[in-house]
């Protein structure tokens, strides 16, 4: 990755980590999770309202690093107005990206997406940061499905 890419790509977080866009508690969700990082305590909450199969609104508030609060704000941007495949493909090409060595979701983004997914690539050089880039993105899992529980820790 060129410098002047890494250079945009950190902007891009730290814009998000500044200024998050959809925080906040969102009224009568349809969907609901919790996740929790007990290694360096970040918490998130994220609330959805998906009608039919697209999310048309979501928010998420709680007390995190700079790195898990950007990942929350660039993923809300991502997925509103999705569908519920969709966000679980962005799900995954973010797992992807900060975990394989192959990322064959990634690669199916549309580009626009990729580069905002791929902002946090960099992330993956950090080991213990990984988990506060993916929490937010374990949650909206959760969220989406409610079977396998409503509560996500990264431990």
């Amino acid at each position: 990755m060129s410098q002047q890419l890494q250079a945009l790509y950190q902007e891009l977080i730290l814009e998000h980590s500044r200024y998050p866009r959809n925080y906040g508690r969102l009224e009568n969700p349809t969907h609901h999770a919790h996740g929790y990082n007990p290694l360096c305590g970040d918490e998130v909450e994220l609330s959805l309202r998906v009608e039919g199969d697209q999310i048309k609104e979501v928010k998420f508030e709680g007390k995190s690093c700079a790195i898990c609060k950007a990942s929350a704000s660039v993923m809300t941007t991502l997925v509103k107005g999705q569908t519920l495949s969709e966000a679980d493909k962005m799900f995954r090409a973010f797992h992807e990206v900060l975990t394989e060595e192959e990322a064959p979701t990634y690669q199916s983004l549309a580009p626009a997406v990729r580069e905002r997914i791929g902002a946090f690539g960099s992330v993956r050089n950090f080991p213990m940061r990984v988990k506060c880039a993916t929490l937010p993105w374990h949650t909206l899992h959760a969220a989406l499905h409610p079977e396998k529980g409503t509560t996500v820790t990264t431990e």
